[in-house]
């Protein structure tokens, strides 16, 4: 690692470095230099002196600084003197540039400063041609042309080019930047910031310069190059606002801080408009507290306000320079500064310089404060940050040293002693309320010695309050007409010597002589406040409490006003002696002056000294996390494509342990730099995708749900998008305070691609009013990859595969985790089809043939028949599946298939039937390819029967069952149940195969043991006699179908049974009673059903075929059935929530009900009903 500075201004101007290899602070070689603030960037550090000059140092190194002046000698031909430097009137100037368009004669060329030295004289640059034959000269026909070294016949002009080297002299020491004659210079600048040498979108050589005048103006340096360090001019900036105080960042960052507390960002930044565009107001992070400082870097934006808090502004990047949010930080100081590597920098309360700990690319907040404990001097004592009665008596001397004396602002210093009798109390002149002054009264000063008690006057009299930077003088000259009550030190004593402090006297403000200005000097400021200290006398007692054993002198350690580390080379892992901290420090501390003076105090006291100063309580900072990576990003609007994009995600974790985070997806758009940003506390769902053979996963939110339009990502591998999933899906969850595994009552569901996602529920997702919406539910995914999956209220989860295998839930859903034990994930497998269908047209001449009518379908195509699928370009359904099968005819399709494979209609899309007659004239027939996935996941295999259809029966939260009874269908039909399934063995022991005369497609059981099944050809029947005693039943009733009408689906509840049909229609059984169970009659509710599953509270849902008003959107949606009572089993309305590709739904073991509010006492003297209470859902419950 290179070795750079840490630069840092003391109150009396004396500017120091540290070096990252040394231990000890440097003193600048130029005793008379007084500067008030520093900004450092690579290789340079600019400041500002007290005579508003602006100063520069350049680092040496072993290349030195050289730049070539040049101008061209032009001459013409002419017959009497041949070439001569007689031009014609049209011609260029005898001496001019390459152009030929400004004159620059020999004697025109002048050093810019002092700074600089010409290496030698005036010489031809003979690169052009053989040297010392064509002394330099280029020649051409005419101005302008191409010029060769080649004399022709036709050559009338020429030129040759004169160099000349200057070397820039002042690389070490500071040397003042001259003024921009004879331009207009700037108004004295009281603030300045260098940045932009790591633009965003282009890495730059050199360094910005900004700069902010005494009257709330912002400029900026123009020509500053890696062979001009000193720039060539200032050009003024337009504001729409005052500025008093700016920050530059190495990339493309600007924020200035306003007179009124408020902030400035300016957009619009990069190489080619160095100045940016237009500027955003913002307000200050402290409610009704002015910002007293900003300080920003690459992507990241600290702020301190009035009350020395400090504030980090979250979501910062180039891309949105203005940020999301502002998150508080731990610690209290007056100046920070954002140096390289993001590292922070900063000016402590007590005047001691501090590191922020723990910054990262991945957490930029840090995790706690540490001093910079370097040596001083000659001595090797370590520089602790101060205590405030170190501090004070500096103060008060500083008056006599004088350093920083300006002679442009007599009116600051005050009007002498008032006329009122008040000189035997000192009168400070008193920050604003929203400052507190050094060691005010939220913060604990040393223990004083009992035998030396204060007098009541010396607590009383308040410290003198030094600011810290000019970014806050409006409120110091504003005040000045107000009473302030000064705030008393605390004193910290043993609990037997507390005493009652007496009442602090509010002490008048004088009134102030002169014309105070915005652009007031901070070091007067500070002067006038030493000498109010110092008019007091040691008589007086005022500053009894700040006296210190010894007096100022040159060998005193500094009292730092200003740091910049911009050019200090360190970062989270650098072993800097200077930064390693010696004391039991937390990862997240609020430094105060008596925090940092007990610091140093553990350097020099015994252990039990440290024990003590330990127990004092810190207060717990929050913090910032990010993680940024590179993806791709589905554009939002036509024509969508691919986009690549940087995204980042943001979390804050808050004192109190919440934790908030922001996904961020930045982009460029016509050379424009935009983003898109998610609330995660909003994301409802993250579903993996298929889309162009991209491992792609979806983004959900409730705005995007309801609008049907998901943020689409895609990343380059699967590595990476499953890294991306975990990470959001862990901060979603824990926005939500979902830990650990599914539980008991949660909602399961499947999507089309295998994937199981999980919901869980509130009592809110059922209650009769304020029914949480299905667009704000919330899913999760769970590892395993599955076709359907059922679940009940006693914690049993089991699922059937695309392959037919069956699978139970391991993951001990609805239960902690025992200690040391994760959840039990086991390797699964899946397997499933790919079709794609040949499709053939009849015509009289050659009969079924692959040539089609222009309106036919493609070919190849998949089912529909919209999409063109050959079996040479259709891949799996994602890059996790492999093919294990080459392709081949498929016969086992509905309708039946020749013997070929064929399949027959009159044309497309109509009904295929596997034999062909006079009217067919389209065929088709599909081939099948299968492909496999292997994974981990938290599911148990149940061998050796392949299912297509399972159940559990449904029954409340507070049910005991010894035995839960499953259902199931083999994969031809038949009709099964399991044996000894319970919590503790989930999986069960063995079949009982249920005797059938027809294979069935789906069966479903529901309270009171009620077995429902439909047949493979849309016959209904049940099972009656099944009970706990006897599980299998007795025998089978038929049940009527719903009118030219075949079932293909259906779910049982507590008392309603729901069935889907062949055409998408939702049915209820009516008249369903405990004596005849059959019901009598159903009865249509709704249309666009593909699955429905019915809850142990009857309550009903839905996978929706569409959406409404939504037609391009895949088919799947989940949907809710609003209304559903023992009054309205039926329902009233659906509620849709996200869709897109959902396949299944299971809320059966949802048993959650609202607590009902308990019924009003019946009045007195009011008749009993003789009627006994009803029972909810009738007597069928018996669970």
């Amino acid at each position: 690692m290179p070795i750079t500075l840490l630069w840092a201004v003391d109150v009396y101007g004396r500017v120091y470095s540290l070096s990252t290899a040394g231990q000890r602070w440097e003193r600048a070689d130029d005793m008379l230099l007084e500067l008030k603030r520093v900004t450092a960037g690579k290789g340079r550090c600019w400041g500002i002196g007290c005579d508003h000059h602006v100063y520069l140092n350049m680092m040496p190194s072993e290349t030195s600084i050289r730049y070539r002046e040049e101008t061209y000698e032009n001459q013409r031909w002419n017959p009497v003197d041949s070439f001569t430097d007689t031009l014609l009137p049209t011609d260029r100037w005898p001496w001019s540039d390459v152009t030929g368009m400004n004159p620059l004669p020999l004697h025109s060329f002048e050093l810019p400063s002092r700074s600089w030295e010409w290496e030698g004289d005036w010489y031809v640059d003979q690169s052009c041609g053989e040297p010392n034959q064509t002394g330099g000269w280029e020649y051409a026909v005419d101005f302008p042309a191409n010029f060769s070294p080649d004399k022709k016949w036709n050559s009338c002009v020429r030129r040759r080019r004169w160099i000349r080297y200057r070397r820039y002299t002042a690389q070490g020491t500071w040397a003042k930047i001259p003024l921009d004659y004879p331009r207009k210079p700037p108004l004295p600048l009281c603030d300045i910031s260098c940045g932009g040498w790591e633009m965003s979108d282009q890495s730059g050589r050199y360094p910005n310069l900004w700069g902010v005048s005494q009257q709330g103006e912002v400029w900026f340096r123009e020509g500053i190059h890696p062979r001009v360090p000193e720039g060539s001019g200032w050009e003024e900036v337009e504001v729409p606002k005052e500025v008093a105080q700016l920050s530059a960042g190495p990339g493309d960052l600007l924020w200035a801080l306003l007179w009124d507390g408020n902030l400035l960002v300016r957009t619009g930044l990069s190489l080619d408009s160095p100045t940016g565009t237009s500027w955003v107001e913002l307000e200050s992070p402290g409610k009704e507290i002015e910002a007293l400082h900003v300080a920003v870097g690459v992507s990241v934006v600290w702020v301190v306000t009035k009350d020395y808090k400090v504030w980090f502004r979250r979501g910062v990047n180039s891309h949105n320079p203005c940020g999301s949010g502002w998150i508080s930080i731990g610690g209290e100081m007056m100046v920070v500064d954002v140096g390289l590597n993001e590292q922070v920098w900063a000016v402590g309360e007590d005047r001691g310089l501090y590191f922020r700990m723990g910054v990262t690319l991945s957490e930029p907040s840090g995790s706690g404060w540490i001093p910079v404990s370097a040596q001083w001097g000659n001595s090797k004592e370590v520089i602790p940050p101060r205590k405030a009665s170190e501090f004070g008596d500096q103060l008060a001397e500083a008056l006599k040293s004088s350093l920083l004396s300006c002679t442009d602002s007599d009116s600051e210093l005050g009007p002498p002693d008032p006329p009122n009798g008040t000189k035997d109390f000192p009168v400070l002149e008193a920050a604003a309320p929203s400052v507190l002054p050094l060691g005010g009264a939220d913060t604990p000063t040393p223990p004083l010695k009992t035998e030396d008690p204060p007098s009541a006057l010396q607590q009383d009299a308040p410290k003198p309050f030094i600011p810290a930077s000019d970014s806050f003088i409006n409120s110091l000259v504003s005040d000045r007409d107000k009473t302030s009550t000064p705030q008393l030190p605390i004193t910290e004593v043993r609990q037997e010597e507390v005493q009652e402090p007496s009442p602090a006297p509010i002490l008048p403000t004088p009134e102030t002589a002169g014309h105070d200005v915005p652009w007031m000097n901070v070091d007067l400021e500070g002067a006038e406040a030493a000498r109010c200290a110092q008019a007091a006398g040691p008589s007086s007692g005022a500053l009894g409490t700040l006296q210190t054993s010894h007096g100022v002198g040159v060998e005193d350690a500094p009292v730092w006003t200003w740091v910049s580390g911009g050019g200090c080379d360190v970062d989270a892992g650098s072993q800097i002696s200077w930064l390693s901290p010696t004391g039991p420090l937390t990862s997240s501390l609020s430094l105060t002056p008596v925090q940092s003076a007990a610091w140093s105090e553990q350097q020099q006291q015994q252990q039990e000294n440290r024990e003590e100063i330990s127990k004092k309580p810190l207060e717990r900072s929050h913090s910032v996390w990010v993680r940024k990576g590179a993806l791709r990003w589905w554009r939002d609007w036509k024509p969508q494509r691919w986009v690549d994009a940087s995204v980042a995600l943001e979390q804050s974790t808050k004192s109190d342990g919440g934790k908030d985070s922001i996904f961020f997806v930045y982009y460029t758009q016509y050379d424009e730099k935009k983003y898109v940003h998610v609330f995660v506390h909003e994301v409802t769902a993250l579903v993996p995708v298929f889309m162009d053979c991209h491992y792609a996963f979806a983004v959900y939110t409730t705005q995007r749900t309801k609008q049907r339009w998901p943020l689409v990502l895609a990343a380059q591998t699967e590595k990476d998008m499953n890294d991306w999933l975990c990470l959001l899906s862990d901060c979603c969850c824990e926005c939500r305070g979902i830990t650990g595994p599914p539980s008991r009552q949660a909602l399961w569901s499947t999507t089309s691609k295998g994937d199981i996602m999980v919901h869980e529920p509130s009592f809110s997702l059922e209650a009769p009013a304020h029914t949480l919406a299905c667009d704000l539910m919330f899913w999760r995914q769970v590892p395993g990859h599955l076709r359907c999956v059922e679940s009940n209220s006693l914690g049993l989860v089991w699922g059937v595969g695309w392959d037919g295998t069956a699978w139970v839930y391991s993951g001990r859903n609805g239960q902690q985790p025992t200690s040391g034990g994760a959840v039990q994930m086991h390797q699964q497998t899946d397997v499933r089809s790919v079709h794609v269908y040949e499709n053939q047209r009849w015509n009289p001449m050659t009969g079924y043939t692959d040539k089609g009518l222009p309106t036919d379908r493609p070919m190849w195509s998949d089912e529909s028949g919209l999409k063109e699928c050959t079996k040479g370009n259709t891949p799996p359904p994602s890059p996790q599946w492999s093919w294990v099968s080459e392709w081949a005819v498929g016969y086992s399709v509905p309708g039946g298939t020749d013997k070929e494979g064929w399949q027959y209609a009159a044309d497309f899309p109509t009904t295929f039937h596997g034999h062909k007659t006079m009217k067919d004239f389209v065929r088709r027939r599909r081939w099948t390819r299968k492909c496999k996935i292997t994974l981990r996941g938290p599911w148990q295999q149940v061998p050796p029967i392949r299912l297509t259809d399972i159940c559990l029966m449904p029954c409340l939260a507070q049910s005991r069952m010894e035995q839960v009874p499953v259902w199931a269908l083999s994969d031809k039909g038949d009709v099964l149940c399991r044996l000894g399934v319970s919590p503790q063995n989930p999986a069960g022991s063995s079949w009982l195969h249920v005797g059938t005369d027809q294979p069935f497609k789906s069966i479903s059981i529901g309270g009171a043991n009620q077995v429902w099944a439909i047949t493979k050809d849309g016959a209904v029947f049940y099972r009656g006699s099944v009970s706990p005693q006897n599980p299998a039943g007795e025998c089978w009733y038929h049940i009527p179908s719903p009118p030219r009408q075949t079932l293909r689906q259906l779910s049982v509840g507590r008392t309603s049974v729901f069935a889907v049909d062949e055409n998408s229609n939702l049915w209820i059984r009516q008249g369903l009673t405990p004596s005849y169970p059959q019901g009598s009659a159903w009865e249509l509710i709704s249309n666009n059903v593909t699955k429905v599953s019915v809850g142990p509270l009857d309550q009903v849902w839905t996978i929706a075929e569409g959406v409404p008003c939504f037609p391009a959107e895949t088919p799947g949606a989940v949907c809710h059935r609003l209304g559903v009572g023992p009054m309205q089993p039926k329902g009233q309305s659906w509620d849709y929530g996200i869709g897109g590709g959902w396949e299944h739904i299971s809320v059966r073991g949802n048993s959650a009900e609202a607590p009902r509010a308990p019924h009003p006492p019946p009045p007195v003297g009011a008749p009993r009903s003789p009627l006994p209470p009803t029972q909810v859902n009738g007597n069928a419950v018996g669970v």
